[in-house]
């Protein structure tokens, strides 16, 4: 397991605005130019990377740590 974000999807709406989804559930909506910003970096890199970090829903690199909390190891 590599870590690496997938499971993300987006789309263009006629208006222009940006709908992101993660694994068929709506992620977020980019408008304007966030939305515009968006395309841009999308042609430049990784869209997954892009809209996991766009969306919050990423790894943070603390998971190790909270399982080694005092509170959390009795779990």
């Amino acid at each position: 397991m590599t870590g690496a974000p997938e499971g993300f999807t987006y789309r263009v709406r006629k208006n222009g605005d940006v709908e992101m989804q993660h694994h068929g559930r709506a992620a977020g909506v980019l408008r304007g130019a966030a939305a515009a910003r968006f395309l841009a970096e999308v042609e430049e890199g990784d869209p997954q990377e892009l809209m996991a970090r766009l969306t919050g829903n990423y790894r943070h690199g603390n998971e190790r740590v909270a399982r080694n909390h005092p509170r959390n190891r009795g779990r």
